[in-house]
């Protein structure tokens, strides 16, 4: 029976939580309850207390809009590279890869060639223009050339939903982080941990806007590289630095042989898993050109000098990250069977905590609970940042695009906007959690696949057609956006992800019709076939004095805020 098999048909020990597997799972996840737990938690309150300090330091300086939303444009090239790394290397970098690679060894490792790959359609085509062409919101750039109100509703309503599904990847990593850390193992715990998440995310955003925002993301990037490089480094250390002996140790220990090592344990098996494959490539290499977080933080450095700075920064910075998931993914599956990391989370989101907790010198030792309560730390820290800067992202564009220039027809002040941008962070912040109870059982790579579909779908097409075609219009940025973004979310509601399989978010039932996984296939094309046909249908004439306005101030920066 193949990993991908294992997974879907919910049978035997290790689906069903009970007998003695999942028993020793949870001992596992105890990690040495008794006299170690209160370490645990003193340096995981540690790190929580500190970030919430620098978060409260950035808000005393959190004057207006500006400071909100682009903190100041007073981060370096440098520096917002290495917060734009450290809002990339989300949950979905750390847990979920790490334990893709763990169940279904190279096709696991095919999410980071994905998410890695994906920066070149950022750097080439999106950073500078944009940054040069809006001041806050991808709405912004939309309303240069086109009717403000009906652009910027598409807008902030593609953000909002493209952030919100982001953050089911992140509300489902902490739930399976945090009650490994503490030993939880009741759903009514687990659940009460993604509220509790929920809060202090909600917190982050309120208090900090995007200076601290920008900062937690620098500090978390910092501390990621250190913590991955510090397991990766033991764990080749413990094969004599041979990457082949690791990789021979992972294919035994997996019980798949060969077959670990090579393409199709997991989107091999069916034609429709092949296809599967072709999708989540697509969407994981044009969406992130269209994520809300990341395009939010090209507006936060002074010059498009610096926007290029940053994004060559942060390709080199995720470029080394994602190389060291070889050693997380290979080394979990070489040193921890399948079966137990299965047991502790079904999707594998807690492989590279039980990896650093067996590196360290395994469930009873004090060098695993400390290696396992700093590499937790360390996650939790990843999607603390990732999360904030989503919620981010989603709120300032229901402030800036839906409130002031919707609502309020332009007319609100700095003060009224910036307050309407923490309330509608609240807001977010309460539907993230209530439907991150329910993904908490998913894998967050392939949740966070999904939001990269959603954002191609929707964001992409319209960013380009905007930038670069002058016959673009009102009526095609409408189609392409509401036509991309209904189209992904419907797949995805009536795929497997959401039912008909023992992994789905609502495993008891089955209403799915579309085959795959992952909608990228379908809905990315129909983005800009829509986009395409909208204008070419539409009655109003393209303002070509705007286009050309628009072209000189995205590719020079002339007037460029």
């Amino acid at each position: 029976m193949s990993a991908a098999e294992l997974i879907t048909t919910g049978t035997g020990r290790i689906t069903t939580g009970t007998g003695r597997l999942a028993d020793g799972a949870a001992q596992l996840a105890a990690g040495g309850a008794g006299e170690h737990r209160t370490l645990i938690i003193t340096l995981f309150a540690v790190f929580v207390a500190a970030t919430l300090g620098i978060t409260v330091w950035a808000g005393r300086q959190t004057k207006g809009t500006e400071d909100f939303y682009a903190g100041g444009r007073q981060f370096s090239g440098f520096q917002n590279g290495l917060a734009i790394s450290g809002d990339y290397m989300s949950a979905a970098s750390f847990l979920g890869i790490a334990g893709a690679i763990a169940l279904f060894g190279y096709d696991g490792f095919l999410y980071s060639i994905g998410f890695l790959v994906a920066w070149l359609v950022a750097l080439l085509l999106v950073a500078e223009p944009l940054r040069n062409s809006g001041r806050f919101t991808m709405g912004d750039v939309l309303a240069y050339r086109m009717r403000q109100r009906p652009v910027r509703t598409a807008a902030g309503v593609s953000t909002i939903i493209v952030s919100i599904f982001y953050l089911l990847a992140q509300m489902a990593g902490a739930g399976a982080l945090v009650t490994l850390l503490l030993g939880i193992t009741s759903e009514a715990g687990k659940i009460l941990v993604v509220v509790l998440v929920g809060i202090v995310m909600i917190l982050y955003v309120s208090i900090g806007g995007m200076k601290g925002t920008t900062w937690v993301q620098m500090v978390k990037a910092v501390l990621l590289i250190a913590g991955t490089l510090l397991i990766t480094f033991l764990v080749m250390l413990k094969f004599d630095f041979n990457i082949s002996t690791l990789l021979g140790k992972a294919a035994e220990e997996s019980g798949k042989g060969a077959a670990f090592l090579e393409p199709g344990l997991k989107y091999g098996v069916t034609a429709t898993s092949k296809i599967d494959f072709i999708s989540l490539g697509i969407a994981l290499v044009l969406g992130t050109a269209g994520l809300p977080h990341i395009l939010i933080r090209f507006y936060t450095v002074p010059t498009a000098k610096a926007a290029r700075k940053s994004v060559n920064w942060a390709i080199g910075i995720i470029g080394v990250f994602y190389l060291m998931t070889i050693a997380l993914g290979f080394g979990a599956a070489a040193l921890i069977k399948p079966e137990t990391i299965m047991a502790s989370n079904k999707a594998g989101n807690t492989a590279a905590p039980l990896l650093a907790q067996e590196i360290g010198g395994g469930a009873d030792s004090t060098g695993g609970a400390i290696l396992l309560a700093v590499i937790s730390a360390v996650a939790f820290a990843t999607i603390l940042a990732v999360v904030a800067g989503l919620t981010l992202a989603s709120s300032s564009s229901f402030a800036h695009d839906l409130y002031v220039n919707v609502i309020r027809k332009g007319q609100a002040t700095e003060k009224e906007e910036v307050r309407a941008a923490r309330w509608a962070t609240v807001g977010i912040g309460a539907v993230a959690i209530v439907l991150g109870v329910f993904a908490r059982g998913l894998n967050v790579a392939g949740l966070v696949a999904l939001a990269f579909a959603v954002a191609a779908s929707a964001n992409l097409p319209t960013i380009l057609y905007s930038l670069f075609w002058k016959r673009f219009t009102t009526q095609g940025a409408l189609w392409s956006i509401y036509g991309g973004l209904a189209s992904s979310v419907l797949l995805v509601l009536f795929s497997p992800v959401v039912s008909g399989k023992p992994t789905s978010m609502f495993p008891g039932a089955d209403f799915h019709f579309f085959p795959l996984e992952n909608p990228g296939l379908i809905s990315i094309p129909l983005g800009f076939l829509l986009g395409w046909l909208g204008s070419l249908l539409s009655k109003e004439e393209p303002d070509v004095k705007k286009y050309a306005e628009l072209e000189v101030r995205s590719l020079t920066g002339t007037g460029a805020h």
